[in-house]
This record gives structure tokens, C-alpha cells and sequence, in this order.
């Protein structure tokens, strides 16, 4: 029997597999041959702990040392997960809330994304995690202003309302008719694209259009170019709620070292939000066991995470749950696939 494949189980060996599965996700706690031999299964004892013994020896079942019985790998709750889940519904009343709390959460982004992280937490039941998005608004204007004879204000307003102003120095002979020059050039091909998307391209036209600008103007667009981030550098917020959730699961009470390395995991701000930006390139929900993020393979987590995206299809972000191996992944799976939907359309709104 192969490791890690459906196809090399006989429907024997996968039936009891998927009842060693769902009973473990359901009570957390280890399934023996006898247990197995009362819920239907047409076997022996003997034979079933045959079957048992051939799921362990691939992979997808492991034995923990207090007990006699056997519960899925990180491995096998893969497999589980891929080829044999059996993905519910989100319900209507929790359909309601969803949409009551978001639509009632506010008129800016923070509020939206706060409420939805603290929302899909206390619906999840375990600790949620959200990032906000980059945001790529377009330039709606940009002026260069005279400070003095060697100073000059370098001012770009985006479409979102942002202002970015930045001083620079100026070289000697730089007239206003210079600096309108520059700006003139600059408004002409920024406006309404965002400018971490022009700024390339924009360089090769300032290279190609020297024979119009004068040096001095020239200069000053290029020294523009590289002063303003566009809103790239504002910092961007990650809301973690529901921690508190983390420590009601019975497991996690006898095993508080692994919920010690989670909560540090939790901490980890930079990672957290490159996982998310991870998910955000992926179409529809993304589950990752374990090992399978470098983050939480230590804790043995499980990660549960969808985009939010614009009516547009832009992505903005991704948003997602938290919480031991054992998740119930069939309830928790639509919840994020939902919430990341509607979270979606509610920020979209307040982008137009």
C-alpha cells in the first residue's frame, strides 16, 4: 500500500480509514478495532486491527502511546481532507449573521476587517487571522513646490485620499517654469494608475523623452520617481482574535507546550501576513496541515484560509482560521469560504 494515496486503498481499508477519521474529529480521541467493530463495520476485531495495522505502516495513522487505538497523521488528515470530506453548508441563520455584522461593521476598511476577524473566530471556533490588504490606489495628482532656492516640496495625492509629500534637494538654475515642466510631464502619464505599476515603465519614458524635458526637469521627475512610495511603505495591520479559543479544546489542556509554540506562532506578524499573501494568489480556499507551513509545524496547527476580493476579481487579502489538526474542517471550510466573500463585497463597496 502506497503512502498518502486513495487509489491504493481497497474500499475495505478506505471505509474504516474514513470512520478512524471522522470519529477522531468528532471526540479527539483515539478509535480501536472494537470501537470500529460497534459503528457497523460487517469485520472481526482481527481483521479490522489487520486493516488498522496496514494504514499505519502507510502513513496515515499513527498510535499514540497512552492508548491502544490509533488516530490520523498530519498525513492522512491530508488525504482525508482531499478525497474524502464531505463539505457542509453554511447555515441560513449563520448566513444572516454574516452578513448583518459586516454589512452593520462600518465605513472603513479597519472596522470591516476587525469585525470579520472576531465574527468568523467565534463562529470557527478558533483563533482567526486577517491582514489588510495592499492597497494600489492610482495617483490623482502631482506637483512639485518651490521651498526655496535649493529645496523643493515633492507632493503626490492618490485616488484614496493619501498624501505624500517629500523634501528634496534642488540643483542650481532650477526655475518654476522647471518644476511646472516636471509636474506637467509626471501628471500626464500617472494619473489614475497606480504608482508602483508606472514607476518602471515611467523611468524608460523619461529616458525617451529627454529630448522634451530639459535636464534639470528631467532630474527632478526621476528624483520623484524614486521619493514617493506610492503607500506601498505604510506599515499593514494584522488582526488576530480568539486565542482564547484555543485553550478550550481538552487536547490542548493536557498538551499546553504545543498551545505555548502557538501562541508565539501568533506573534510571528511578518509570517502571518506572508502566508496570508500566499493564500491571496490561490483560487478558493486553502487548507494547510502541520508541517505543510514552515510557521505552525512545530504546534501541528492547521491553517484554513480564503481570498477576499473585490466584485472585479482583484484580490485584496485573505482571511482565515487557525486551530489544532483536528478542526472541524467540513463546518469550517464554507465559513471561511463565506465570510472571505462577503468580506469581499463590503470592501469593495467602500472602494467605489
Amino acid at each position: 500500500m502506497e503512502s498518502g494515496s486513495l487509489v491504493a486503498l481497497d474500499e475495505r481499508a478506505r471505509d474504516i480509514f474514513r470512520r478512524i477519521v471522522e470519529s477522531y474529529l468528532q471526540t479527539g480521541e483515539p478509535v480501536g478495532s472494537r470501537t470500529l467493530s460497534l459503528t457497523g463495520v460487517a469485520l472481526s476485531p482481527a481483521s479490522i486491527r489487520n486493516t488498522m495495522q496496514d494504514l499505519t505502516l502507510a502513513g496515515l495513522l499513527g498510535a499514540p502511546h497512552t492508548s491502544a487505538g490509533r488516530i490520523p497523521t498530519h498525513a492522512g488528515l491530508r488525504l482525508f481532507v482531499d478525497g474524502l470530506l464531505e463539505i457542509g453548508d453554511v447555515g441560513a441563520e449563520e448566513r444572516r449573521e454574516i452578513d448583518a455584522r459586516l454589512a452593520g461593521s462600518g465605513r472603513n476598511f479597519e472596522e470591516a476587517l476587525n469585525e470579520a476577524s472576531s465574527l468568523l473566530s467565534g463562529l470557527a471556533g478558533g483563533a482567526s487571522i486577517v491582514a489588510s490588504p495592499v492597497r494600489e490606489a492610482g495617483v490623482k495628482h502631482v506637483e512639485f513646490v518651490a521651498l526655496g532656492h535649493d529645496q523643493a516640496l515633492a507632493v503626490l495625492v492618490g485616488d484614496d485620499g493619501t498624501v505624500e509629500n517629500r523634501l528634496m534637494p534642488l540643483k542650481a538654475g532650477v526655475t518654476p517654469s522647471t518644476l511646472q515642466e516636471a509636474s506637467n510631464f509626471l501628471n500626464a502619464r500617472l494619473k489614475g494608475r497606480p504608482l508602483h505599476e508606472a514607476r518602471t515603465e515611467m523611468r524608460t519614458e523619461v529616458d525617451g523623452a529627454r529630448r522634451e524635458l530639459n535636464a534639470a526637469a528631467a532630474r527632478l521627475v526621476e528624483d520623484g520617481l524614486a521619493a514617493w512610495s506610492g503607500g506601498a511603505e505604510r506599515e499593514r495591520s494584522l488582526i488576530v482574535r480568539g486565542r482564547a479559543n484555543l485553550l478550550q479544546d481538552r487536547d490542548a489542556v493536557e498538551d499546553l507546550e504545543r498551545v505555548r509554540v502557538l501562541f508565539d506562532d501568533l506573534e510571528q506578524k511578518e509570517q502571518l501576513i506572508g502566508l496570508l499573501d500566499g493564500v491571496s494568489t490561490a483560487q478558493g480556499v486553502r487548507i494547510f496541515i502541520g508541517a505543510e507551513t514552515r510557521l505552525f509545524s512545530l504546534s501541528g496547527s492547521a491553517v484554513i484560509a480564503a481570498p477576499y476580493m473585490t466584485g472585479r476579481q482583484r484580490v485584496l487579502g485573505a482571511i482565515g482560521v487557525i486551530g489544532p489538526a483536528r478542526l472541524n474542517y467540513a463546518r469550517v471550510i464554507p465559513l471561511v469560504d463565506y465570510t472571505a466573500r462577503v468580506l469581499g463585497r463590503i470592501l469593495d463597496g467602500q472602494e467605489t
